[in-house]
């Protein structure tokens, strides 16, 4: 079908006329996009189909990889990349008048992640694909994503993220496969061949059914799956149930949203409804699966891997052992056993407020037969610590599960896997130190770290192709798979003739993106200034707002200096989702905004200093932002970012990195040097000394620095619109809060390191070359270095 274009495009015309009952030359946009992606699912069918039927009948270890999210983004262009029939459909396409550009435009980014956690996760999923393990990903269906953020007069706003709207062309719905799942009534004991049994009765059934998304790897025959869960009426409750209204609206409400609102007890117990419904349904579909291939469960943790990703899942733990004691009829110890040996776990950050706790009052209503799990488990965890250390109360206290009318799912976790690893070497070393040393010291064998990874592939090669061209015509195409040769780059980095190529690459990268922001919004960018990117969530501890407080200070400059100019004009681009309930953070937002319009009207500044809000930020927008970037904002307090990924994909482009010693901050440094890096700011062992002993008075750095306090009293006298109130939370936040994240304490040492950015910028070969280093050690940060790290000291997979 894919083996020329003139093949495919008979194809392509057949298949769309057939589907949907027009001429070709009648046809639209949409119905171009979906006979696309329904052949190219088509075409990895049969190596899907092949696949599960090797599993099956070759009795491989199947790693199952459970989280929250997945931030896929859109697949239609990398699944062509991985297949390897881009260049044919694209030719294919062109002769029939058709732009692939403008059908890869046409999808939808998947509403079924928010940051970090979602895109490691399918990271991890096209590097378990293309290494050729069996690993497979299990998450919730939202009908809607986090939200499609709009900025309305300067402020988000908060839309449905309607996804779907169009349909889902990479999805295969199974209802034969569906799952029943409980919440509520009540759970009775009964004696079951002389032994203790226990019934969940009078619950509230709702059904789990599952859609298959094939995960495609690279220049492999491999293709895994991605099951999402969605939520449905039952059948057979629903005829019984008084109000057949509100069943329908609680079920509906279970898949309906990522992070449901949880400020008030309705939406936490939402929350953990969410997190339940896909385990149950996931281990469900697990343990069928396995009894298929395999005789009598006891040694399922010899085929299966379970991974949790983040607490969210944590409810995997009670669940299997629900599964194993209930249903399978094991007795506690042999349960126990098994769960421990099968589920292995990730923990993704040092913010105690992340750290899920869930109320007592809340946890044993909606789940009762889990939560007698918990309290057993909870019960026999303390125990064996009394065992171990006798009389020591507050340890047991502090270690406990249960406590405090809370069930602590990070405690819950670390007990019941055998792997618990970080995402960077500081990070882990934290939870080993700080944050889990109690833990670490009970059973420091199951701590380990595993440093994020991303996929060069898709960072690289589909969003950056030219530079991904340049490469290979140097060095040879062997980095594609083997991403560590990217270093024989370095013998290269002071080649005049490649120092060009890559900065005409780039430019005509940041001429794209110019062309973007002026067709969105109206602004023209220069495309000769330096191009500094901060595109992650908002939050305090990430540090948006020493960014923009750094801003106010270059126009208060220009300002005061009428016949000065900066050394390289600067346009800042910022892309943020603030949380809907995060009150501060979204104050932030309207202060960059405000800064944006006051910046980029004034006559005096806007040829030298411009600031863009790029509103809605998702994965589409990061592939054309990131490759267009000069200067990568990791700004965030040291200590506090577990690792970081969008670091590593800025690297992988040619940017340069101007950051803290925070998360895989420090891998990259290391790797780059100090030559290389813009590094600034407090260490992790001096912030966490400020939290343990204190000592920091953030009004000492307002009085002491006039510039920081003319940037206080121009946000709270107007200066940036609104009234003194506007900006209330944040001149609170750094000052009557003393300043959590420490931003006045590190403002004058990032100022300075600005400084020498603007420097190295203006020399081309001493910035070129920067660049070029930074990518030259990159391949380090690929995924498939990470998952082969898993697969070696944790999963134990091999490959198909």
């Amino acid at each position: 079908m894919f083996e020329n274009k003139e093949q495919f495009q008979a194809a392509f015309k057949r298949r769309l006329e057939t589907w949907f009952g027009k001429r070709f030359e009648d046809s639209t946009l949409q119905e171009q996009y979906h006979t696309l992606g329904y052949m190219i699912r088509e075409h990895v069918s049969g190596d899907w189909i092949a696949n599960n039927e090797k599993i099956r009948s070759g009795g491989k270890k199947q790693l199952y990889y459970l989280s929250i999210e997945f931030l896929i983004g859109r697949l239609l262009g990398s699944n062509l990349l991985n297949l390897g029939i881009r260049e044919v459909v694209d030719k294919g396409l062109r002769d029939l008048g058709i732009s692939l550009p403008e059908v890869e435009e046409f999808e939808d980014d998947a509403g079924l992640g928010n940051g970090g956690l979602g895109r490691l996760a399918a990271c991890f999923l096209d590097s378990l694909a293309s290494l050729d393990y069996p690993g497979h990903g299990s998450c919730i269906r939202y009908r809607h994503g986090l939200f499609e953020q709009r900025i309305v007069n300067g402020y988000q706003v908060e839309y449905p993220d309607q996804w779907l709207l169009h349909g889902y062309v990479w999805e295969v719905r199974r209802p034969d496969e569906s799952v029943e799942v409980n919440f509520w009534g009540e759970v009775k004991t009964e004696e079951i061949d002389g032994r203790l049994g226990f019934r969940h009765v009078n619950a509230e059934t709702v059904l789990a059914v599952p859609s298959d998304i094939p995960v495609v790897g690279y220049g492999t025959e491999t293709v895994n799956t991605l099951r999402l869960w969605n939520a449905e009426p039952n059948p057979r409750q629903s005829v019984f149930r008084t109000n057949l209204m509100d069943y329908r609206r609680a079920t509906d409400s279970i898949t309906e949203f990522l992070y449901p609102d949880d400020t008030h007890d309705e939406g936490k117990i939402l929350r953990l409804k969410q997190q339940y419904f896909l385990v149950s349904a996931s281990l469900h579909s697990i343990i069928r699966t396995y009894l298929k291939q395999h005789r009598g469960i006891r040694q399922l943790h010899e085929h299966v891997a379970i991974h949790i990703n983040d607490t969210h899942p944590v409810l995997a733990i009670p669940e299997l052992m629900r599964l194993l004691l209930d249903e399978h009829g094991l007795g506690w110890d042999e349960a126990w056993e098994i769960t421990t040996k099968t589920m292995s776990y990730t923990n993704h950050t040092t913010l105690s407020e992340a750290l899920e706790k869930w109320p007592i009052r809340l946890f044993q209503p909606l789940l009762p037969r889990i939560f007698l799990i918990v309290q057993e488990i909870n019960e026999r965890f303390c125990r064996a610590l009394w065992e171990r250390y006798p009389g020591d109360w507050q340890r047991i206290e502090h270690m406990a599960i249960v406590a405090h009318d809370v069930v602590k799912m990070a405690h819950l976790a670390i007990a019941g896997t055998y792997s618990v690893n970080g995402v960077a070497p500081l990070h882990t070393e934290i939870l080993k130190n700080r944050e889990m040393n109690l833990f670490y010291q009970y059973e420091p064998h199951k701590f380990n770290n595993k440093t994020n990874g991303i996929t060069h592939r898709r960072w690289l090669m589909k969003a950056n192709p030219r530079l991904a061209e340049t490469i290979t015509e140097l060095i040879g195409d062997g980095w594609k798979r083997d991403p560590d040769q990217l270093q024989q780059l370095q013998a290269y980095v002071d080649d005049a003739g490649l120092q060009d190529r890559a900065y005409t690459i780039k430019q005509m990268q940041k001429r794209k993106l110019a062309d973007f922001i002026q067709r969105r919004y109206d602004i023209a960018v220069d495309e000769n200034s330096v191009f500094d990117v901060q595109i992650k969530r908002l939050h305090g501890y990430k540090r948006q707002l020493l960014n923009v407080l750094h801003i106010i200070s270059l126009y208060n400059h220009l300002k005061e200096h009428p016949n000065s100019c900066l050394d390289v004009p600067r346009t800042f681009i910022f892309g943020a989702k603030a949380s809907p309930g995060y009150y501060v953070a979204k104050k932030v937002i309207k202060l960059i905004n405000a800064v944006a319009e006051r910046v980029n009207g004034d006559p005096r500044t806007r040829d030298m200093l411009k600031v863009i809000f790029i509103e809605n930020y998702n994965v589409s927008l990061a592939e054309l932002i990131i490759p267009a970037a000069n200067v990568s904002e990791q700004i965030s307090t040291a200590s506090k970012e577990a690792s970081g990924t969008g670091n590593m994909k800025f690297m992988l482009n040619g940017a340069l990195t101007i950051g803290t010693m925070d998360g895989a901050n420090v891998d990259i440094f290391e790797r780059v040097g100090y030559d290389n890096f813009f590094l600034f700011g407090l260490r992790s062992e001096e912030v966490l000394s400020y939290y343990q002993n204190g000592g920091y008075n953030a009004w000492e750095y307002y009085h002491n620095s006039p510039v920081l306090q003319q940037i206080m009293n121009q946000i709270t006298n107007g200066s940036f619109g609104g009234t003194a109130y506007e900006y209330g939370p944040i001149y609170d936040s750094l000052l009557t809060e003393n300043d959590p994240y420490f931003v006045l304490r590190d403002f004058q040492a990032y100022k300075e390191a600005q400084e020498r950015v603007a420097m190295c910028y203006s020399n081309r070969p001493v910035w070129q070359r920067m660049s070029l280093v930074n990518i030259a050690n990159a391949g380090y940060f690929s995924s498939d270095r990470t998952i082969e790290e898993y697969v070696k000291d944790i999963w134990h997979l091999e490959k198909l």
